[in-house]
């Protein structure tokens, strides 16, 4: 046990959502007795949880709350009059947070090292933990992604490291707080700081006010990497005690990418560290921004106490995460490929990345408003430039829209006719079978099919794959 509390029986409500499934796979390893409950179970979480023999209960009933429990964790999707909620409570079990139970369980005498912003968190946080993994220092784990090379997203703590993601996002409905200010950071990587989570956040203000939070409790004996770039990251910095340096592709970073280039899949690049070179390294990624997170990566690996050789070992074993950049399928020549990107940034060098990989071929864009920032107006005269790169565009409709008020909703008809009023090829297909259609239609061979949605996208990429 990892606890000295007398815990046997935890049950996890909203138990599906990425860190909840991984915290329960945690927990089932550690030896607790794991149950909960969701109202949205679908792969690949459900099937993480499934394949671990964790019984998941569909909808919220309070006669899933029984005695027999002895701690509930309760994630942020479900609010105070949650039926279960409500029996939690009545019934007087203990209850906490799932950024709490990380760190009560597994953070303890620890080093925390802690992936924060708005993007590229989750490859960051995999290939941290893999780069650790491989060079044999047994870190825990807690990732927003299914990992290739250890088919899941979790791992106990054998050595003294523990890798999250850090989410912005807020705990629960008793704690409105981001989830990463429960995570005791000892270092960080901050990706960069842009508008997100339009449902909790009012502006890019608010949001720095909770990186600033993060920033400043890092322990003052640890360190923050973050990327010179991100103009608005630099808002952030005051305050902290920790040593804090930069990474990059600008000669002014403290750690330095040079010479990069992308050849027969992978990206190259020196590394150097305020002017001492390190070693050249490649990644099998595509995409100058993975490379980024790959500086930053290196960086904290030595700083821990890694050789060059030992990061560049974890670097060419990595097999990525599902749902970036991750091909799904070729067929006749056309190739198709899912990705989670949603925010306007995300989706800009996304593509870059892709037509890097894959010069000469003509590649469509296929994107699903669907996170709650992205279904909103505050991105609808940004997202049109984002698609800049791609030979065409399909916008489908907005996923749920119900669930966001009419005035505030994207119009997706308006960022067609943006992209087309400036040169681009574009279309609004509200429909996926439609939309299946007219890509099964007017594909030809060398196509490349990126498609874009933090949802399952109605199972299009298979829709597509069998029309193919």
């Amino acid at each position: 046990m990892i606890s000295n509390e007398k815990i046997k029986s935890i049950y996890l409500i909203a138990i599906c959502g990425t860190g909840m499934a991984s915290l329960a796979g945690l927990l089932q390893k550690s030896g607790y007795r794991v149950t909960g409950s969701d109202s949205n179970i679908y792969p690949p979480m459900s099937t993480l949880l499934e394949s671990a023999g964790i019984d998941i209960k569909p909808g919220y009933r309070r006669e899933n709350i029984t005695d027999g429990i002895d701690k509930v964790v309760i994630g942020n999707a479900v609010s105070k009059d949650n039926e279960e909620v409500l029996a939690v409570l009545e019934k007087g079990i203990p209850y906490i947070s799932f950024p709490e139970a990380i760190q009560k369980f597994y953070l303890q005498n620890r080093k925390s090292l802690v992936v924060a912003g708005t993007h590229g968190k989750t490859t960051t946080t995999a290939m941290l933990s893999w780069v650790l993994h491989s060079a044999e220092r047994k870190p825990g784990f807690m990732v927003g992604g299914w990992m290739k090379n250890f088919d899941g997203n979790h791992a106990i703590p054998e050595g003294e490291f523990f890798v999250s993601e850090g989410d912005e996002y807020d705990t629960a409905f008793f704690d409105k707080g981001p989830k990463f200010l429960h995570y005791s950071p000892f270092a960080s990587i901050l990706t960069g700081v842009e508008f997100d989570h339009a449902d909790i956040f009012r502006d890019l203000d608010h949001i720095k006010d909770s990186f600033r939070k993060f920033v400043n409790i890092i322990h003052p004996d640890g360190f923050l990497l973050t990327a010179f770039s991100d103009a608005h990251a630099k808002d952030v910095l005051t305050g902290g005690s920790c040593e804090v340096e930069t990474y990059g592709f600008s000669s002014s970073a403290d750690w330095v990418a040079e010479d990069y280039k992308f050849k027969n899949g992978e990206g190259y690049f020196t590394l150097s560290h305020k002017d001492s070179k390190i070693a050249t390294f490649h990644l099998p990624m595509i995409g100058r921004h993975n490379v980024e997170n790959a500086i930053a990566v290196a960086a904290m690996g030595i700083k821990l106490g890694l050789t060059a050789q030992e990061v560049q070992k974890g670097f060419a074993t990595f097999e990525g995460i599902k749902r970036r950049q991750e091909i799904v399928g070729v067929k006749n020549g056309v190739t198709v490929i899912d990705d989670f990107a949603h925010h306007p940034t995300a989706v800009k060098l996304t593509l870059e990345a892709v037509r890097e990989a894959y010069p000469g071929q003509r590649l469509w864009a296929v994107f699903e408003p669907r996170s709650a920032t992205c279904r909103r107006k505050i991105f609808e005269d940004k997202l049109p430039q984002s698609f800049a790169t791609a030979d065409r565009v399909i916008i489908a409709d907005l996923f749920a829209p119900g669930k966001i008020p009419p005035e505030d909703r994207l119009d997706p008809k308006r960022v067609v006719e943006s992209i087309n009023e400036n040169g681009g090829n574009a279309f609004f297909i509200p429909e996926v079978g439609a939309l299946v259609d007219k890509m099964a239609g007017e594909c030809r061979p060398q196509d490349v099919f990126l498609i874009m949605s933090s949802g399952g996208f109605s199972g299009i990429h298979q829709k597509l794959l069998d029309r193919l």
